[in-house]
């Protein structure tokens, strides 16, 4: 006798070999064959015309909303995800899998089986260790944490899921102090085509751990927990400076040169915006108390030559400094999600999705004054945009380029062009264009970005070879395609 999930997945192996070197393609699944599906699962099988259909198949961005996958699988583990997978090879059925929802092209949804890991969500520590569930939210591992008194170097907005941060590289608010998230990754677990579930580790499918810190989501398996090094945590001193947009060329000049430079304590982003009307504010945080940090902030303030017409300086603790910069200061962290009842959702829930395009570069030197100049002009435009530029250097920069699958260790700093509503695409299309002959060819997989021309080298550089090996060896035929897949 065979339970209803070893059945399903031996008729699933055996249906792949039915059709294995045959040039027939294997028919798609009946009504019942997804239903017989959603019984195997210890999660549950979301299917056009259930109720929370709409919204479980939507992601944080609303331009994708046409998007009508044929089943949003909410996996609670990793046998779940064996399952879906098999019947993917079985009916050769597209899947996509999704952590937070938050991919720029939409890649976290598709037309066929949607393999969401939400339910996979805990966050445990022990011993200066934290393992990680694959779809927790970044504000519910940072709260969590927080109880522990320790934290992992990550991101700042709430509803990512850390998989998809992991995996394309993780830049954060205290990379330049510990790193990116990939680099305090000590192993995880994940599902391989084949419905493997591997444990990754240095010593352990080193090459797919390689690939994993900083390969991309969605290219290798299904992700499904991570264990990270954890860094202990103390009150820290935030600080957001105002200038008037007759001083941004000043401050952009004045801030590239100060914050790449800067102790690793000091993470600082320089954001230039016309949302609603033109703005330039440097923000950011110190570890490390209010003094210190307001002698760091005057050097800067010396090179640009005046002070800010506004400014905050305050100290604060750790986790409140992660509300912070989530944008949910006076939110408790159960109102710092989108809401409802479904995985990764809370029904205290404040947070809405949006509709915006999105592109980046990465700057391996300084702008000149012609490209801050081209810089500043794209800004201005009509619209409602921002350019943010995020620190590098410090331990990020410490990590030889091969020694993660992320390579851009030695930028001084990450640039997003971020565009909302009406025009978005082609003004971030404009700002990109404008400023490649800049800041060159270098782009972030975490911002993908389908428009892309040449975007393995952009995204990879010299490690696309060796993630094209790894790819081969644990997805030789593909079940995993992405648009940009390696």
């Amino acid at each position: 006798m065979i339970d209803r999930r070893s059945f399903l997945r031996v008729s699933a192996l055996a249906g792949a070999g039915a059709f294995a070197g045959t040039a027939f393609a294997p028919a798609g699944p009946r009504p019942a064959d997804w239903s017989a599906l959603g019984r195997g699962l210890d999660g549950k099988l979301i299917r056009p015309g259930d109720a929370s259909y709409d919204n479980a198949r939507r992601v944080f961005n609303s331009a994708f909303d046409s998007v009508r996958p044929s089943g949003v699988a909410y996996c609670k583990t990793a046998a779940d995800v064996s399952e879906c997978l098999a019947f993917a090879r079985r009916y050769g059925v597209p899947v996509t899998s999704r952590s937070g929802g938050h991919s720029y092209a939409g890649w976290s949804t598709g037309s066929g089986l949607l393999i969401d890991v939400s339910p996979m969500s805990g966050v445990s520590y022990s011993g200066g260790h934290a393992t990680v569930g694959a779809g927790a939210r970044l504000v519910d591992v940072y709260a969590k944490l927080a109880a522990h008194g320790v934290s992992i170097p990550a991101g700042s907005c709430p509803t990512v899921g850390v998989a998809g941060l992991t995996l394309g590289g993780g830049i954060g608010v205290v990379s330049r102090q510990y790193g990116l998230t990939c680099d305090v990754l000590e192993s995880l677990k994940v599902v391989t085509a084949d419905g493997k579930v591997l444990t990754c580790s240095p010593t352990s499918h080193p090459d797919l751990y390689w690939a994993s810190r900083g390969g991309g989501g969605g290219n290798f398996g299904v992700a499904t927990s991570f264990t990270f090094r954890t860094h202990p945590t103390r009150s820290v001193t935030l600080f957001f400076l105002h200038w008037p947009w007759s001083k941004a060329a000043a401050v952009l000049k004045a801030w590239q040169a100060w914050a790449p430079a800067a102790p690793d304590a000091l993470w600082s982003n320089c954001h230039l915006g016309h949302d609603p009307s033109p703005d330039v504010m440097v923000g950011g945080l110190y570890l490390g108390g209010k003094a210190a940090c307001e002698n760091l902030l005057a050097k800067l303030v010396d090179r640009v030559g005046s002070g800010p017409a506004n400014r905050y300086v305050a100290v604060s603790a750790y986790d409140h400094a992660m509300m912070v910069e989530a944008g949910c200061a006076s939110m408790s962290v159960a109102q710092c999600h989108r809401p409802g009842t479904l995985p990764g959702q809370n029904p205290s829930g404040r947070l809405v999705r949006d509709s915006f395009s999105a592109k980046s570069h990465f700057a391996y030197t300084p702008l000149s004054s012609a490209g801050i100049k081209a810089l500043l002009a794209q800004v201005a435009a009509p619209g409602r945009h921002t350019v943010m530029l995020d620190a590098m250097g410090g331990a990020i920069g410490r990590v030889r380029p091969d020694a993660t699958a992320f390579p851009h260790r030695k930028a001084l700093f990450s640039v997003q062009y971020f565009s909302h509503f009406s025009g978005a695409a082609a003004w971030a299309r404009a700002a990109h264009a404008a400023m490649r002959p800049h800041f060159g060819d270098h782009a972030y997989v975490n911002y993908v970005d389908p428009e892309l021309k040449n975007w393995r080298q952009q995204y990879y550089g010299a490690n696309a070879a060796r993630l094209a090996q790894v790819k081969a060896a644990y997805d030789p035929n593909r079940l995993f395609r992405l648009p940009q897949g390696v």
